[in-house]
């Protein structure tokens, strides 16, 4: 069965940097687009960050443009994302998810989904 597990989150100070990483098993996800989004409490979903299969295109949210980066390594089946310059509005849930197709904002698109990670930005 196909599954994805984040890791990496944790609490950190404003400014500081966290990367989250996403491991896939049960199947590879080589030609597979992914994402990250981030939830808090019972709000939708929202889009981070999302990158095409090979890492060629990547796209990110107005609100985390030059402070986060998302990469993939298709060798160890796993998607990363890095957070600099962490801010209190970034205190989230965040969850990858994965996709055949190329790169939805729209959280309902995608077929496969983690558990998510707390990440918390607070002094």
């Amino acid at each position: 069965q196909a599954q994805l597990v984040e890791s990496g989150g944790g609490s950190v100070q404003p400014g500081g940097s966290l990367r989250l990483s996403c491991a896939g098993s049960g199947r590879s996800f080589r030609s597979y687009a992914m994402a990250w989004f981030r939830q808090v409490g019972g709000n939708e979903r929202e889009f981070v960050a999302a990158l095409n299969w090979d890492g060629g295109a990547t796209y990110y949210a107005d609100s985390v443009k030059g402070r986060f980066s998302i990469s993939k390594d298709n060798t160890l089946n796993t998607l990363y994302l890095q957070m600099n310059s962490l801010k209190p509005e970034d205190t989230a849930v965040y969850v990858c998810a994965a996709d055949i197709h190329c790169c939805f904002r729209d959280a309902y698109k995608y077929g496969y989904w983690g558990q998510g990670t707390q990440v918390t930005v607070a002094s």
